[in-house]
């Protein structure tokens, strides 16, 4: 789905589950922010083909640390030498292998990989168990400017994962949420309680999205909303006021 001239949300349909990675582009080059399941890359490609986008992929953006976000990497690191990747300081030692995730205990974790190709197994094993190289060579800073597209700004939120952010597109005013918020039949809520170990703080990150003129809101669950957002925004922290 087009957001703006230069965003495109991306709708992808993975076992029970709708996932909404986006891409940011403009004439120079495109860029991906999540990358889905572990083997979801090949139908993540296909989507931007089929949305006319034939810029250069020439970085990832990474909203945490969470399975359904950083399993596609490892494909797109290996077709895309010279890729960057970025991800904020409090995550990236999960998303580099060095640390355990957070919410999927290895048995579990392995059970997944046990039923995907051997290719798509091995990769992930080789990116996040037992890494042999940084994933991530760009680190993320609360508040800096990414000089894609017109710029996007970083906005650490905390909670869901220590090292969540969001993703500011300032010309647009379009903000890509991650998993800080979901969109449930057409209603704007905050972070799944059962899968974000800090609610608390969750719902205070939102805080900072105040000082942002938000029009279209896109969240990985749930995809687009526009409409009266800063509002909605600022109705889901008044529980912690």
């Amino acid at each position: 789905m087009r957001i703006a001239d230069s965003i495109e949300m991306l709708e992808l349909n993975w076992g029970m589950m709708t996932i909404c990675p986006t891409v940011i582009f403009d004439k120079q080059e495109s860029i991906l922010i999540d990358t889905g399941m572990p083997g979801s890359a090949p139908a993540i490609l296909e989507l931007i083909q089929r949305a006319g986008i034939k810029q250069r992929l020439s970085s990832i953006l990474l909203t945490h640390q969470d399975i359904d976000h950083i399993g596609g990497l490892p494909t797109f690191i290996a077709d895309n030498p010279g890729l960057l990747v970025y991800a904020h300081e409090k995550d990236k030692a999960v998303i580099n292998g060095k640390q355990p995730m957070l919410k999927i205990p290895l048995e579990r974790l392995f059970g997944l990989l046990a039923t995907l190709p051997k290719k798509i197994q091995s990769d992930f094993e080789a990116a996040f168990v037992k890494p042999t190289s940084a994933n991530v060579n760009r680190t993320l800073v609360d508040g800096e400017t990414l000089p894609f597209a017109g710029g996007i700004k970083v906005i650490h939120t905390p909670g869901h994962t220590p090292g969540h952010v969001c993703f500011y597109h300032q010309r647009t005013k379009t903000l890509i949420a991650g998993d800080a918020m979901v969109i449930e039949n057409g209603e704007l809520k905050g972070p799944i309680k059962a899968l974000t170990p800090d609610s608390r703080t969750a719902l205070q990150s939102l805080k900072k999205l105040n000082m942002y003129d938000i029009e279209t809101v896109i969240c990985y669950h749930g995809g687009r909303l526009r409409g009266n957002m800063n509002e909605r925004i600022a109705a889901l922290t008044d529980r912690t006021s």
